[in-house]
């Protein structure tokens, strides 16, 4: 069953992951905004200082050889025209005239002033502006390693101020652009994230919420293969498995107050009969309650030793010990009843098999798996008990004759109570709580326990116990 979530105005974290990466992408995108337009500004006035220093350079020299075939700087002082003719000339060789605008930038002729040797203006700037010439740069004009005369020029700085700023405006303008459209596309992804992630968060949060109210019928859609997908089936797993304890649950329940009503009736059954006289109030009487009593104690054992094994605090007495030693002398003790029963033994044990066990639990264990065959083995039957050392450990192999039990409910036969209808049921007897403690018997010896169908036509229980020299295995069990 598919959950359908209520869905709440305001998702609390659908709003901090868009508000969060918001203001992520916004400060990501001011700071490469500034960074650019630091790094262009700065890079840009760079460029214009080489450039106007190599230009300042060249007019220079030109300048010079000029004054070595004039002799003097008068020819400019009553023709200003012939400086920007000079200039041009100097920075534009061969060219008739300057390209379109570019008196407005760089090489232009205002940005140029002469001074003779003696510090006179020849061009350019009057004696009294004296803060104006102090922001400029200085070469020196030489002639045969003489100076006759000084140049003047003015730094990018001031020529940020004309055509230069305007373009250093519109780069700027234009990465204004981009940073605002990459802002743009961040409150998008913002918001599609935050309502996406918003969106499946808040069902798992509902859906946790209806889990612990004990509604474990809740389950998530899987959809895709991202983290949350995993997280979902992850829950549903979690779902299942708390649905399936609650009906293990009321299912032990039940059949604990069904396993002690049988023999409660019965002892009251029979003391009432003996209180109305039905009965005689003799020995026999009271062997009869005995055995009822006995049973209840038997069952009241094996559900604390269950109990024990589920919590983690099963008493075992764990000490070097010969496995084959222990099963070989619990079969030679049975092997008279077992013969009463109609069940022929056949062992095939051979060597030593040294463990770590605890030499009651181990006899435990096979008086459980016993019972269970002398109660379920239709006569005349077999019993074969195979040990034999593996790469594993030791293995054990516990095979009766018919009846079988069906392939699906092999997994089930060490549940609680739980018994197998058709032939191997309860007719002969029983709680249905051997076969369970005898899983925890060789869990508690660090083995497993393992059921098929044996070839003998009923079945066959595996089992396999780590060796002394494991150490991973001895570990495991300490």
């Amino acid at each position: 069953m598919r959950l359908r979530l209520p869905r709440p105005a305001v998702s609390r974290l659908g709003a901090k992951l868009f508000v969060v990466i918001l203001v992520v992408n916004v400060a990501i995108s001011g700071l490469v905004f500034l960074a650019i337009s630091r790094s262009l500004d700065r890079g840009f006035i760079e460029y214009l200082d080489t450039t106007q220093a190599n230009r300042a350079e060249t007019l220079a020299e030109g300048l010079g050889e000029e004054w070595a075939r004039r002799g003097d700087w008068q020819w400019l002082r009553v023709s200003p025209s012939a400086w920007q003719r000079l200039v041009r000339q100097q920075l534009w060789p061969g060219a008739g005239s300057p390209p379109q605008g570019i008196e407005r930038r760089l090489g232009d002729p205002k940005d140029f002033v002469l001074h003779d040797a003696a510090g006179l203006p020849v061009i350019g700037l009057l004696p009294d502006d004296e803060e104006e010439a102090a922001t400029l740069r200085w070469l020196p004009i030489l002639h045969e390693g003489e100076q006759v005369g000084t140049l003047g020029y003015r730094p990018p700085e001031q020529l940020m101020a004309r055509m230069d700023r305007i373009f250093l405006a519109r780069q700027q303008r234009n990465l204004a652009i981009i940073v605002g459209s990459l802002g743009i596309a961040s409150l998008l992804l913002a918001g599609g994230l935050s309502w996406w992630l918003g969106r499946r968060t808040r069902s798992m949060a509902l859906a946790t919420r209806r889990l612990t109210e004990g509604d474990y019928s809740t389950r998530l859609p899987e959809q895709g293969r991202d983290e949350l997908s995993r997280l979902s089936r992850d829950f549903n797993v979690l779902a299942a498995t708390l649905e399936a304890s609650r009906k293990a649950r009321s299912r032990w329940v039940s059949d604990i107050a069904h396993e002690l009503r049988t023999p409660l009736a019965v002892l009251r059954g029979e003391i009432e009969a003996m209180q109305d006289g039905i009965r005689r109030l003799d020995q026999g009487s009271l062997h009869s309650l005995a055995q009822e009593v006995g049973q209840l104690e038997r069952l009241v054992a094996d559900l604390r030793l269950l109990s024990q094994s589920d919590a983690g605090a099963l008493e075992v007495q764990l000490a070097p010990l010969d496995l084959a030693e222990s099963l070989a002398d619990r079969l030679d003790e049975a092997e008279g009843w077992l013969t009463d029963s109609g069940i022929t033994l056949e062992t095939h044990i051979q060597g030593e098999a040294w463990i770590r066990g605890d030499v009651q639990r181990l006899r435990q264990l096979w008086n459980n798996l016993l019972d269970n065959t002398c109660a379920y083995t239709r006569p005349p039957g077999r019993l074969r008990v195979t040990l034999a050392a593996t790469s594993r450990g030791v293995r054990v192999t516990w095979e009766d004759s018919a009846p079988g039990v069906p392939e699906g409910e092999l997994e089930r036969l060490t549940e609680r109570l739980y018994r197998v209808e058709g032939s191997r049921n309860r007719s002969s007897g029983g709680s249905g709580l051997g076969l369970s403690i005898a899983a925890a018997l060789v869990k508690a010896h660090g083995g497993e326990m393992h059921p098929s169908p044996s070839l003998l036509g009923g079945l066959c229980w595996t089992l396999t116990f780590p060796t002394l020299d494991d150490d991973r295995s001895r570990k495991e069990i300490t």
